[in-house]
């Protein structure tokens, strides 16, 4: 496990500082949390969560579809909004971080910054753990306090993921930014033919900018649309590594219709920038839905 930052990790039972011990995160008081052999550390105590994490075929399914590049450009914004207009941040958290493929991607371009992924799925964050050796890869429920000390977060990284919106508030450094990407109506039209897509309500950028309640201000604005042309495993595999996987055929089967050509479908995307309302030197915050 690569040297921890500090201050950044806090203990879940007593919140003193983590410190990286061999393969180990260890505080003060004698909390330990040993790595999994597979490279993640849990540190839910008590029951854990509520929540079910990605399961391993919705994992495998996203892991086919990112691989294939289909998701590239919108990396490519991720980053960019991450990046633009500010230095190179030191430390980068991914909330909601799934297989680390968006931080990733970020690590990639800032060479030496320090990598944090949070998810509920261990699943999920065996891949992430593979796919960012410099950081480190927490189980966690993201609605729960943040393991993470106050003001100690760069780039706060949210694509698709639940928001605590007072946790990101908290974590966020002083001349921090906070990514969203949330998805917009039509996106994944196309995938029909496949099985149930989930409806995406109108506004929902509107209402992240509202949930952070002038904490946060929006500094820039991007809306993505291209089409991708989906072979029909492809296809499935968009379907099912998201949310609309528990309402897809249980067997897994496509419905048979005699097509067997590629699925022209829609990506539509948002990718939001947040930052503190009072950070000196800030862009101005966009009105017009535009990016700025």
């Amino acid at each position: 496990m690569p040297a921890l930052p500090q201050p950044l990790l806090t203990c879940p039972v007593c919140a003193l500082a983590l410190q990286d011990v061999g393969r180990t995160l260890a505080c003060e008081r004698g909390h330990r949390f040993d790595a999994a052999r597979q490279g993640y550390v849990n540190l839910l105590t008590g029951r854990g969560s509520p929540f079910e994490g990605d399961t391993a075929a919705m994992v495998e399914a996203r892991e086919a579809f990112l691989g294939s590049g289909h998701y590239a450009p919108l990396r490519a914004a991720v980053v960019g909004a991450a990046l633009r207009g500010a230095g190179a941040p030191a430390v980068a958290l991914d909330a909601g971080a799934g297989t680390g493929y968006y931080l990733e991607g970020l690590a990639a371009a800032v060479p030496g910054v320090f990598p944090v992924a949070l998810d509920i799925s261990k699943t999920a964050l065996r891949r992430a753990a593979r796919r960012l050796p410099g950081g480190v890869s927490i189980v966690w429920d993201v609605w729960r306090p943040l393991p993470v000390a106050d003001a100690s977060v760069d780039v706060l990284l949210n694509v698709f993921a639940p928001r605590n919106a007072g946790e990101f508030v908290r974590v966020l450094a002083p001349g921090g930014r906070l990514v969203v990407v949330t998805p917009r109506p039509g996106h994944l039209a196309g995938l029909e033919e496949v099985g149930p897509l989930l409806s995406v309500p109108d506004q929902k950028a509107d209402d992240v900018r509202a949930a952070f309640d002038g904490a946060l201000v929006e500094t820039g604005r991007e809306d993505l649309d291209y089409t991708m042309s989906l072979p029909r495993d492809l296809a499935r595999s968009a379907l099912v590594m998201g949310p609309a996987a528990h309402h897809a055929r249980a067997d897994g089967a496509t419905p048979s219709t005699g097509r067997q050509a590629p699925l022209e479908v829609t990506a539509r995307f948002t990718v939001q920038v947040l930052a503190r309302a009072g950070d000196p030197g800030r862009a101005p915050e966009a009105r017009d839905g535009t990016e700025r």
